[in-house]
């Protein structure tokens, strides 16, 4: 199997989940995935099966590995197990799974775009002065959402959790973007794919806004209903960029 992707660049794999849920755990999961597939029960446990599947189709397609080869680390799967060498990231709601795979620490987060949730709460509560300056004027939740699934694929990438690190990543007017790494350069792409917002957050090697290509975005076809590990044939995917620019340091 040949790979389907350069190492050098992210990349966003993605497949929506199906409805049905296997009786047990796949015997491709792991004893870690198993145990916590157990714990869990009905949509929980479709999107985690679903995220799992999705995991090694897109290592698959990367390292040129068969599926039922490929597995993440333990625990939070920022990383391939096997193949090595693989940073990834994982992401899911209401029916969409994502997942990008690179060579170095990344993040992605998703948002169903007609999303409504109580964003004027959340902004005023979390979001910096600068942010709740434009956003709340504005009055524009597709733009909230915007910004939360740019402050959550910045949280992934860097290693923090949310409480108490939202304020690390600010959102200026524009979606001008500064965060607190000064040590490295830090690339943010947003898309708004299959009705869904998008957002992977990654290292790069330059300070170009523009230099630096959009990470390749394939959307797969869903999971069979026994979860079977053949690989998946792409689907056409319906996606825009929405912006694509570096995070500057503050």
């Amino acid at each position: 199997m040949s790979s389907d992707s350069n190492p050098e660049s992210p990349a966003i794999w993605l497949c929506h989940q199906i409805s049905r849920t296997p009786p047990k755990a796949p015997d491709w999961m792991t004893e870690d995935e198993s145990r916590t597939f157990d714990r869990l029960e009905g949509t929980r446990r479709q999107e985690y099966v679903t995220s799992r599947w999705l995991i090694r189709q897109a290592l698959a397609r990367v390292s040129g590995e068969a599926p039922n080869a490929c597995r993440p680390i333990p625990g939070r799967p920022t990383a391939s197990a096997n193949p090595s060498g693989w940073a990834l990231s994982l992401s899911h709601s209401q029916g969409l799974a994502a997942c990008a795979t690179g060579n170095s620490a990344l993040g992605i987060d998703l948002e169903p775009s007609q999303r409504t949730p109580d964003w004027v709460r959340v902004t005023k509560r979390w979001f910096t002065p600068v942010e709740q300056s434009w956003l709340l004027p504005a009055d524009d939740p597709f733009s909230f959402l915007k910004t939360w699934t740019l402050k959550e694929a910045w949280l992934k990438a860097t290693g923090r959790g949310i409480a108490g690190n939202l304020q690390t990543l600010e959102v200026r007017k524009g979606f001008k973007l500064y965060g607190d790494q000064p040590d490295r350069h830090w690339q943010a792409t947003c898309l708004y794919a299959e009705g869904f917002i998008v957002t992977l957050v990654y290292p790069q090697s330059s300070e170009s806004e523009t230099g630096t290509p959009l990470p390749k975005i394939t959307l797969l076809e869903p999971p069979p209903d026994d979860y079977t590990l053949r690989p998946a044939p792409s689907l056409n995917a319906h996606w825009e960029p929405l912006f694509h620019r570096l995070i500057r340091a503050r």
